[in-house]
């Protein structure tokens, strides 16, 4: 039994020997993937950037509808180049155009009575009352003659004609000017067309269903996205049948709302924006005399950059990623390159960098 244990302590000892000089051996470190990013200046300063468009400001173009409803057509592809005023997404706008169609029809119904007054009299109505005017003289002439025969047999015999006749007569003729009266007021009052405040009433009713009908044509125009400029489709996030609003598009994947296209410039040229570290600005030299490298991560490629403009206001700084602000009030200093998209590169906009300022 002792002999037993003697052994199996023997192995123990040599097995431990050999792990011992297996685990000193050491093993040759693997090269790296890429050579790190090195500050090419001897008073460099380092800030993260991040690629963007070449704009004269801002990003990139954020289109957002202005109306809401459902997408019916796209008519672009991401990575086309459009052109200013080429139509880029459309809406569902059938609700919308019935309804313009019903104000168009209410503006025209609205001019037509308006035409109609302006063009008073109308020949047949004037006709009308001239015929009546001619009418009532006519009764009028019948009861004068009738009067006149009757005075004319009563001043021969008396008793030839009762008192109630020739009183009968007199109103005959009393009416019948009185009708001829009214009838030559309707023939002035036809003539004359017509009234000037039917008039302008019915101009000011026309006038707010014109505006309306243009008002809800503007409207209408919304539901198709033109390109405000010429440029690059970068992105678009709805698809045909998903439903938009002024706020965007909803990606499920974020659970946020995005644009719903995003338009960049032609990427000949491509802009990158560096946000300096408050504590570092005092460091920056002037833009006169300012240079810049970029390094692209995951490559050894290092693009000199030049300088376009900075942003003259310390911002707090923000997560590019996702564009949250810090916990931490930790400010920054906007300053935008200018580089040229390299042939033998794929860069991006939106592609994070590492770039180092100097003079």
């Amino acid at each position: 039994m002792r002999k037993i244990l003697f052994a199996l302590s023997l192995l123990g000892l040599l097995a431990g020997c050999v792990v011992a000089y297996l685990s000193a051996i050491t093993q040759p470190p693997l090269a790296p993937a890429f050579n790190p990013p090195t500050n090419p200046y001897p008073k460099g300063i380092y800030a993260e950037g991040m690629v963007e468009s070449d704009q004269p400001s801002g990003v990139n173009i954020n289109v957002y509808p202005e109306v809401s409803g459902t997408v019916k057509e796209i008519a672009v592809k991401e990575g086309q180049e459009v052109r200013k005023g080429e139509v880029l997404l459309r809406i569902d706008d059938s609700i919308q155009r019935a309804t313009v169609e019903q104000l168009q029809s209410q503006a025209r119904a609205a001019f037509t009575l308006l035409a109609e007054l302006k063009a008073q009299p109308r020949k047949e109505t004037l006709d009308v009352a001239e015929a009546q005017v001619v009418a009532a003289e006519a009764a009028l002439k019948t009861a004068q003659d009738a009067l006149e025969k009757q005075q004319a047999a009563y001043e021969v015999n008396p008793k030839s004609i009762s008192k109630d006749a020739l009183d009968t007569a007199r109103n005959a003729v009393a009416t019948a000017k009185a009708n001829l009266e009214v009838a030559c007021r309707q023939r002035d009052l036809t003539k004359a067309g017509a009234w000037i405040y039917d008039i302008n009433n019915q101009e000011q009713t026309y006038q707010a269903a014109a505006k309306s009908y243009s008002s809800a044509s503007a409207l209408l125009a919304k539901y198709t996205l033109l390109a405000p400029k010429d440029g690059i489709v970068m992105a678009i996030n709805p698809t045909v049948g998903s439903y938009v609003s002024g706020q965007g598009s909803y990606d499920s994947y974020t659970q946020g709302m995005d644009p719903v296209l995003v338009l960049g410039s032609a990427q000949q040229y491509l802009n990158v924006r560096c946000y300096v570290d408050e504590i570092l600005v005092p460091r920056l030299p002037p833009p006169s005399r300012m240079k810049a490298q970029m390094s692209v991560r995951g490559a050894s490629v290092k693009v000199p950059l030049e300088f376009v403009r900075m942003q003259p206001v310390v911002s707090p700084k923000i997560e590019l990623s996702d564009q949250r602000q810090e916990r931490v009030d930790v400010r920054v200093l906007p300053i935008i390159f200018r580089v040229e998209k390299p042939k033998d590169m794929n860069l991006y906009p939106g592609l994070l960098v590492d770039v180092y300022i100097g003079e």
